[in-house]
């Protein structure tokens, strides 16, 4: 399949605290890309011994082909109630402001799709359950953002041991040992040392609750939030860092062609079933970001 090629392209950042991140710049993961090649070619003669390589897992489960078609999805009865009146009132004049949405998010949900919302809606109760799908974005780490025509993708099924392998695929054809970190833009929300998260993650001490109620509680309280680590491979992390590591580097990534559906399609200006693969490969994808602690002499 020919398609439009991007040179990779590293771009050196300060992120504070004396942190150093690198975002590495490469061609849009395709399902069937090769990421481990992918990975270990984009940051060959850049990654050290010691760095914290994060990594989407958006572009993971991409490459992966871990992606639902919604196109031949048939919504039942409740997947419709919730996109008919359940998304457009209760989250369009209620809950969105309960929970600060912005008012362009708030009125895009006035008028949420009755035919694709019903759609992704049944998606979600098939694959992660009712109290994903009371939510109004990225329902159980499911995510339609930087994915063309009806595409979804699901959250890694034993993201544990996808870092590992990648932990290790690194150690063997480069020689480097570094800590691999999977990170999502879906927030962790923390209440002074407890920290919780609408999503599954199989990082210690982050708890998944209730998907629909953390998202709200966090929200509605404006606790503090930041991106969820997913998993992480090859040292153990405090916590804390481990939030702030992944924050920081999704913020440094970017949000490829729109943080959410609308977003992309107003950029490309089609319809949100309407985006292709080709205009994804257009756009700067930045998958990676090594993240280099400071190191202290003496």
């Amino acid at each position: 399949m020919k398609r439009r090629s991007k040179p990779y392209r590293v771009i050196k950042r300060r992120t504070g605290n004396g942190r150093t991140a690198l975002v590495v710049s490469t061609p849009y993961w395709r399902p069937g890309t090769d990421f481990l090649d992918e990975i270990v070619r984009s940051i060959r003669g850049v990654v050290r011994d010691g760095d914290i390589l994060t990594i989407s897992e958006k572009a993971i489960s991409t490459a992966m082909g871990n992606l639902i078609d919604e196109s031949v999805v048939r919504p039942g009865l409740l997947a419709r109630i919730l996109a008919r009146f359940w998304m457009r009132y209760v989250w369009g004049y209620a809950l969105g402001r309960l929970c600060h949405l912005k008012e362009r998010n708030i009125r895009r949900l006035r008028f949420y799709p009755a035919r694709e919302g019903g759609i992704h809606k049944e998606t979600v109760l098939r694959y992660a359950g009712f109290l994903h799908a009371l939510q109004w974005g990225s329902e159980g780490g499911i995510d339609a953002s930087n994915l063309p025509y009806s595409y979804v993708s699901l959250p890694l099924k034993e993201p544990w041991m996808v870092a590992d392998m990648i932990r290790r695929y690194v150690r063997d054809r480069l020689g480097r040992r570094v800590t691999v970190m999977i990170v999502d833009t879906d927030k962790t929300y923390s209440m002074g040392g407890f920290h919780f998260t609408p999503r599954p993650t199989s990082v210690r001490d982050i708890h998944q609750l209730g998907g629909f109620m953390a998202y709200l509680l966090g929200r509605a309280l404006k606790l503090r939030r930041r991106s969820t680590p997913i998993a992480i491979a090859g040292s153990k992390i405090p916590t804390e860092l481990a939030l702030d590591i992944a924050e920081e580097s999704n913020r440094l990534r970017g949000s490829g062609a729109g943080m959410t559906v609308w977003d992309m399609a107003e950029t490309f200006g089609v319809s949100i079933t309407e985006v292709t693969w080709e205009m994804l490969d257009g756009v700067e994808h930045k998958p990676i970001v090594i993240v280099r602690l400071r190191v202290r002499s003496g």
